[in-house]
């Protein structure tokens, strides 16, 4: 089991998907408020951008609207995009028509100008991905010299700790996650990656690597989810975080 309770394993057989549209309702009222949505990948998200009055902030796969929401809400011009339709039609009713949302997908070029965007926030998205150099080009193309992109991926040791048969873990290679969205079982596809996997794509796609965080839950978490956080300053392993400045 992961951290989350979700199982992960090989594909053998099942059929896995990373297509929303079918569980997007489910997945976004399971996640509102869950531990690590709510209480701990998007605060942590929130805390490594800082300040962001007035900056102009690409939310990458913003799905029903949360993390926009609370960086629009700190002073951010935010535009999202996500490849799921339904998706983005939950985050038209969340955060209103005038919302700067459009549907486009990191495999495909993305449909901005060069130097677009102050800072680029990409929460849990990435590790969806086999192939990692076109997106991480493309996003490095739309920010700013100087600009920040915020990830939040899957911890490479966790996947190994949880499944020691699951294969090697230097060898990026795919599995299932067996997931539980509000009742709703689903079977997500997504991409393991050792440390300097991760770091070393980073590096060639011309970041500077300037924030490594594996964050505590946020305030709260303790009193909210006391069986999965057993004291106020528990911490756990599930996500790595950084800050990448584009170069």
């Amino acid at each position: 089991m992961s951290p989350d309770g979700k199982h992960s394993s090989g594909l053998g057989g099942q059929t896995p998907t990373a297509d929303y549209d079918g569980f997007a309702e489910a997945y976004a009222a399971e996640t509102e408020s869950s531990l690590l949505n709510g209480y701990y990948a998007r605060p942590a998200i929130l805390d490594l951008a800082g300040d962001v009055v007035g900056r102009r902030i690409l939310d990458v796969g913003c799905g029903a609207g949360p993390l926009f929401e609370a960086l629009r809400d700190r002073g951010a011009i935010v535009t999202g995009i996500d490849p799921s339709v339904k998706m983005l039609e939950l985050a038209r009713k969340r955060l209103g028509d005038g919302a700067a949302l459009r549907q486009a997908d990191l495999n495909d070029p993305l449909p901005f100008p060069d130097d677009a965007f102050d800072d680029a926030v990409a929460c849990l998205v990435l590790h969806y991905l086999e192939d990692w150099t076109a997106p991480l080009a493309e996003l490095r193309r739309v920010l700013t010299p100087g600009g920040r992109l915020i990830v939040a991926v899957n911890h490479p040791f966790v996947y190994k700790y949880t499944n020691p048969d699951g294969g090697s873990y230097f060898a990026t290679h795919e599995y299932g996650l067996e997931c539980n969205f509000s009742g709703q079982n689903v079977v997500l596809s997504q991409w393991h990656r050792p440390l300097h996997a991760i770091t070393g794509a980073f590096i060639e796609a011309g970041f500077r690597i300037a924030v490594v965080s594996e964050p505590p839950p946020a305030p709260g978490a303790h009193e909210r989810f006391p069986d999965e956080v057993e004291t106020p300053d528990s911490a756990f392993l599930c996500f790595l975080f950084f800050v990448l400045e584009a170069a």
